[in-house]
């Protein structure tokens, strides 16, 4: 078994795994640690724990408890990032440079400063890294981002009234696609369906594979099916309920709805094995549906 600690750079950052070299962290406490772009200021976001050594690589060590000097120094680089991006859009403003700076990041050394760009071109920006470099007087790394990311920085509340799922907690993003939204039976109106960057909302992810299970023993709308009062056409299915309406007689007769469950139609829901241990089942692909572009508003 070897201790680990957990540590965010970032507040919607991944979580990145150090050795305490013999200190004791609780969550929130601010440490000093060695990564590949120099020393950096980070947060604990996981306490002390043992885990097994198989599932460890090696692990860089905590240099240090952040001190009041260190604390001081982050509260300084985190204070010059409005200024440094108002002067940043500015100068791409001057050049007519087609792009939107969205954070900026003050290393904790002070040797480097990295600048976070959305644009939907490709932008020639070397003369802007120059008049940044002039005024700055160390290395400026410039970083286009996508408008996913934009949001995941930025947060804001999405339509739910909540902050936004990418901000308040998701460490990575996850592929979303409009089959998401046509397993739950939702909208395809653009309007409904997509988050405040534009694109399609994560949470149609998080219950999209109840749906896609379910879905597989559920009947088909407009199919018939035999019931107990008969034989009949299915009108709708509630995924949520495991319901089933379904419509008996014809127009001219006329034609009664009932709703049965499951277990009244003889339907036994099997769901797959998807413990860690098991490797999932591989969504089926349909090469119009699998894409993360929303279709034409509808009226």
């Amino acid at each position: 078994m070897s201790e680990i600690v957990g540590i965010k750079f970032k507040d919607t950052g991944k979580i990145y795994y150090f050795a305490p070299n013999g200190l004791s962290f609780n969550k929130g406490d601010g440490v000093v640690v060695e990564t590949a772009h120099g020393v950096e200021y980070a947060t604990v976001a996981l306490d002390n724990c043992e885990v097994p050594d198989d599932n460890l690589k090696e692990l860089k060590p905590v240099l240090r408890k952040a001190t009041d000097e260190d604390v001081k120094r982050h509260e300084e680089n985190l204070a010059k990032r409005q200024d440094a991006l108002r002067l940043a859009q500015e100068m791409a403003n001057r050049r007519k440079l087609e792009m939107k700076f969205v954070d900026v990041e003050f290393t904790f050394d002070g040797t480097k400063v990295v600048f976070y760009f959305t644009s939907e071109h490709r932008i020639d920006f070397r003369d802007l890294v120059k008049e940044l470099a002039s005024n700055y007087r160390m290395r400026i790394e410039l970083r286009q981002i996508g408008i996913r990311d934009e949001c995941k920085l930025k947060g804001g509340l999405g339509p739910c009234g909540l902050v936004c799922c990418c901000n308040a907690y998701m460490d990575d993003f996850e592929r979303v696609s409009i089959k998401m939204a046509k397993h739950q039976g939702l909208s395809l109106n653009p309007t409904k369906i997509s988050g405040l960057c534009g694109r399609l909302m994560c949470c149609l992810k998080f219950e999209d594979e109840y749906y896609a299970d379910t879905l597989k023993f559920m009947p088909k709308p407009n199919s018939e099916i035999d019931t107990p009062k008969g034989r009949g056409k299915v009108e709708s299915v509630d995924v949520l309920r495991q319901t089933v309406v379904v419509r008996r007689g014809t127009t001219e007769d006329g034609f009664e709805l009932d709703e049965f469950t499951l277990s009244e139609l003889g339907i036994t829901p099997v769901y797959p094995d998807r413990c860690a241990s098991c490797p999932a089942k591989e969504a089926e692909t349909d090469d119009e549906d699998d894409t993360d572009v929303l279709p034409a508003e509808e009226e």
